[in-house]
């Protein structure tokens, strides 16, 4: 229903920002790692997540597309409510949580309150696998530009399905992580220099 909102930020709680647009205020419940990102009284944009049940209807709202890709990832998880998925959200950072999921890491997540190991191991297996479904045909097809180092697969397959995670589509990930020397650099420098190229 709504894509985003955007206007000056009035107001700012824990896990909630009330943005002002055009006179009326949207409360926007939100992640830790969206909060540091807003200042009151400077302008924002949230991108939206309209949630509805019979009795309630609530506004989650993210400083980035990708941050309000993995809310969205994360609610889809069996036993994953908003309130898990935001606690999630506000104990790391996107590219963090996306590298943790695709490798296979629960330490990232059982360190939200009210996350414990079982449902960090429910998130990793169902978001690996849902990625790998998405991604891991035009992951296997994705080559690495002539010359220099041979860059191991896996590697290469990784960073493209944490990029992936993020909701970058299939050609913003080559593009990214063309020319990018992976065999040098550790999975997670790789990861943040690609996420430095599409924010240019």
């Amino acid at each position: 229903m709504f894509y985003y909102v955007s206007g000056k930020v009035a107001h700012i709680d824990p896990k909630m920002a009330v943005i002002d647009c055009g006179g009326v205020g949207f409360a926007c419940n939100t992640s830790n790692y969206s909060l540091s990102a807003l200042a009151k009284g400077q302008q924002a944009t949230l991108y939206t997540h309209l949630s509805v049940k019979e009795d309630d209807m609530t506004l989650y709202g993210f400083a980035s597309r990708e941050e309000l890709n993995l809310f969205r990832q994360l609610i889809s998880v069996s036993g994953v409510g908003p309130k898990a998925a935001l606690s999630i959200l506000s104990a790391t950072t996107p590219s963090n949580l996306a590298l943790a999921i695709i490798t296979g890491d629960t330490k990232p997540l059982v360190t939200a309150p009210g996350v414990g190991k079982k449902i960090a191991q429910r998130v990793v297996l169902e978001l690996k696998d849902k990625l790998a479904k998405e991604q891991g045909d035009a992951l296997e097809h994705y080559s690495p530009p002539k010359g220099g180092l041979e860059v191991r697969e896996d590697k290469l397959s990784e960073a493209g399905a944490a990029l992936a995670v993020l909701g970058y589509s299939q050609s913003e990930i080559n593009q990214a992580l063309k020319g990018l020397d992976l065999e040098r650099l550790t999975l997670e420098q790789g990861i943040k220099e690609a996420l430095k190229k599409m924010m240019k």
